[in-house]
């Protein structure tokens, strides 16, 4: 175990290499930012198990839906600053959205997963996608499943694509570009939607764990929701565009697509409730009130209930997710990544894993757990 941990937090330390002993762990890190200062950074095992490169403190890896984080805090960062009324209708920023039904959507429905576009009719290609464009027209063309507002079910890309449109139309940049140049810039966040060539080096190798599930049949919904109807593989880490293909992760992909070091990441959620380094915080505490108000939780409208929380754009508290308390948000990742900020204990926190283990995975939550006790 390479890094360190300040005293007070050896409980994070303990649990992280338990869990390489303990869970089919390849390689992985935690940081744990406190009151604007590092207090933890660990990291261990392989970056690349094909070439023994170890995991250090500069390695990034895919993490998938944490990139959620990173547009939601660009359309809270607009919001604050008076660009964007979350509450009105998205048509008021980008009135060819305002279509087959789709007039009254507000950017809080699809914070919330509220917004009735968990997936798209349309079955858009790769190029499409990365063209950025072809999709946006597609969501134009698109019927809620649902009457907005009414059920909620998880957006995937869909949620990136159009707050991401909303960030491009209020600031004419992409939400990737918008947020190196106001954020990840700035505060030197090793956190990207679309990863420059010259981190390749830095990249960790995903891999899946023996025995997880496979997905649904192409034609269910969740499928569909995850890969965009087929244009993405699920997990296909080495399919063609598949999670470890260096094109995939260079398109900004605002759904599900950033890449980040644990370091970047946990800089990001503790930059917007403390600051890092003497940095000003990014949210007010007005802003964090308004993310966390719960907007969905309970059964989906699939019918299945997750134990999941949703505030605008965040995880909540919750038995799928234990945080320290009910001014805690984050977001997950499918590979098994999760970060939070809490603007009570001045916390953020984040740990990357490059081996995929699915559903039930507990390694990050008992790293949290470990640090809700060294809180006290």
């Amino acid at each position: 175990m390479r890094g360190t941990a300040d005293e007070g937090f050896g409980k994070v330390a303990d649990v992280f290499a338990r869990n390489f002993a303990e869970f089919s762990e390849l390689g992985a890190a935690v940081t744990v930012f406190a009151g604007g200062r590092k207090v933890v950074e660990l990291c261990d095992g392989l970056a690349d198990e094909r070439t023994g490169r170890a995991w250090t403190e500069h390695t990034v890896v895919p993490v998938f839906s944490c990139a959620k984080a990173i547009v939601s805090l660009c359309v809270h960062l607009l919001a604050q600053d008076g660009q964007l009324d979350l509450d009105a209708p998205i048509a008021r920023y980008w009135p060819e959205f305002a279509r087959h039904g789709k007039e009254t959507i507000t950017a809080r429905l699809v914070l919330g997963h509220r917004a009735g576009l968990p997936v798209l009719d349309a079955s858009p290609t790769f190029a499409e996608i990365a063209a950025w464009d072809p999709v946006v027209a597609a969501i134009e063309e698109q019927r809620p499943l649902w009457e907005p507002g009414t059920a909620y079910e998880y957006h995937g890309h869909v949620f990136g694509f159009v707050l991401g449109e909303l960030v491009r139309r209020r600031t004419g940049l992409t939400p990737g570009a918008y947020f190196r140049r106001v954020v990840g810039e700035p505060l030197k966040l090793r956190a990207w939607l679309g990863l420059p060539a010259a981190e390749l080096p830095a990249l960790a190798r995903l891999t899946e764990a023996e025995g997880r599930p496979p997905m649904p049949g192409p034609e269910h919904l969740l499928t569909r929701i995850v890969t965009m109807n087929g244009a993405l593989a699920f997990p296909g880490l080495d399919s063609p565009h598949g999670w470890n293909d260096p094109e995939l992760l260079a398109i900004e992909l605002p759904g599900a697509g950033a890449v980040a070091s644990a370091t970047g990441l946990a800089g990001l959620f503790a930059a917007a409730v403390t600051g890092i380094d003497g940095s000003p915080r990014l949210l007010t505490p007005d802003t964090v009130t308004d993310a966390v108000r719960e907007l969905s939780s309970g059964p989906g409208w699939l019918g299945f209930d997750s134990g999941a929380r949703w505030g605008s754009g965040f995880l909540l508290d919750s038995a799928f997710r234990p945080l320290p308390g009910p001014r805690s948000f984050g977001n997950d990742g499918a590979g098994g990544q999760f970060a939070f900020a809490d603007d009570e204990s001045g916390i953020g926190f984040a740990y990357v894993a490059n081996r995929m283990i699915g559903h039930g995975d507990e390694r990050a939550n008992r790293l949290v757990r470990a640090l809700r006790d060294c809180l006290g």
